[in-house]
């Protein structure tokens, strides 16, 4: 097998990769027949189905980044001393893969989820894969999985790349053993019957994230923090929560696993900034979109207040929260405990729809990518 060039070791947090991967192929000698993959693509869902592929990568603080190799899907064998077990070093990304209209597979803006999970390694004292390697990985994978790629309207092949830590060693530091792997599902149309403008319920009582803390990174501990939270929205009737920041308690910062977006009746964009905020790159490129109309974004602090305020005078008109999976998810009410904005059953905004359609007409290569967002993996 080949691996890469011989480079001093490097500590974990630096990148190990001097000069771009080889990777190996072992084809499955189970993957599914072309029929289950049909009937499987016809009702993906989200998550639930998985491609018969996935890729995997070595890490040692003496080799460096080693043995890429696309492998069939399947267990990953662990030590149950590995120490991300017990002290939850891992890191993960998502993003998507598109099938155009003449049959091409692309993803949408990979070197900035390259960019951000190199930013996730160093926050978590993890090795950090080159952009050209990880965007190799989705391009292997593809290479062998590429039929997993539905075609029907607004459905995608989501690609899932994370790390961890594979060192069987419990003392407190950062591992010297590190697994890097790509899986892929297909995932069906968000919406079932159209984009509806959802409820989201403000957590009061708890935090996603505190100053200083892992909420700028893409890993397992800020979604794990959510989930409670997330079940409490649900019993209120909302499908996502709404978090405060942990000093003061009275900034808006993210959702639980999306970033929010309010629209004044100038037209100017607000989004929260925050320390502990993931910075989403379907939130960068809706601003990017909106600048390039002439509409003007602001990313600052936004006081729950500010919200209440603007709601009630009619100066805020639209709000939507956005990520990878929903792409952007219309928000018709904030419930709280004692109080309640925007209106029930309200349809979704007309910028908040524009943005939407542009963005995706974009990603399935609809008009034409003036930003150069778009990445090819079938070629």
């Amino acid at each position: 097998m080949t691996t890469t060039a011989s480079t001093p070791a490097p500590t974990a947090g630096e990148s190990a990769t001097e000069f771009p991967l080889a990777f190996q192929l072992t084809p499955s000698t189970d993957a599914r027949a072309e029929a289950e993959r049909e009937a499987i693509l016809a009702d993906p869902g989200f998550g639930k189905h998985f491609t018969d592929h996935m890729v995997s990568i070595e890490w040692t603080i003496d080799d460096g980044w080693h043995n890429a190799e696309v492998m069939p899907y399947g267990p990953i064998s662990l030590d149950p001393a590995a120490s991300v077990l017990h002290y939850a070093q891992e890191i993960f990304e998502g993003l998507k893969a598109y099938r155009h209209a003449d049959g091409s597979i692309h993803t949408f803006r990979p070197e900035a989820n390259a960019a951000r999970l190199q930013r996730s390694a160093g926050r978590l004292a993890l090795p950090q894969l080159s952009t050209t390697d990880f965007v190799e990985s989705l391009k292997q994978l593809i290479a062998v999985d590429g039929s997993w790629v539905p075609d029907a309207p607004e459905t995608s092949l989501y690609l899932r790349p994370f790390m961890f830590a594979t060192e069987s060693f419990l003392g407190v530091r950062a591992a010297r053993k590190v697994g890097f792997y790509v899986i892929a599902s297909p995932a069906g149309t968000y919406f079932t019957g159209g984009v509806a403008p959802v409820n989201i319920w403000l957590s009061t009582e708890f935090n996603r994230a505190g100053r200083g803390g892992m909420g700028a990174a893409k890993t397992g501990g800020n979604y794990a923090s959510s989930l409670l939270p997330q079940e409490l929205a649900y019993e209120k009737g909302c499908a996502q929560v709404l978090f405060l920041d942990s000093q003061e308690g009275k900034y808006l910062e993210e959702l639980g696993g999306m970033n929010l977006f309010l629209v004044y009746k100038d037209g100017t964009l607000v989004t929260p900034a925050s320390s502990s905020i993931l910075e989403g790159i379907t939130r960068d490129s809706i601003m990017q979109l909106a600048r390039d109309r002439g509409h003007n974004v602001e990313i600052r602090q936004v006081e729950i207040e500010e919200w209440k305020a603007g709601s009630a005078s009619g100066d805020i008109v639209e709000v939507f929260a956005c990520g990878t999976a929903a792409v952007i998810a219309p928000v018709a009410q904030l419930l709280g405990e004692d109080f309640a904005l925007g209106t029930a059953g309200a349809p979704a905004g007309e910028l908040t729809m524009s943005l939407r359609q542009e963005l995706t007409d974009i990603q399935y290569g609809r008009i034409p990518d003036r930003h150069g967002w778009l990445t090819r993996l079938d070629a």
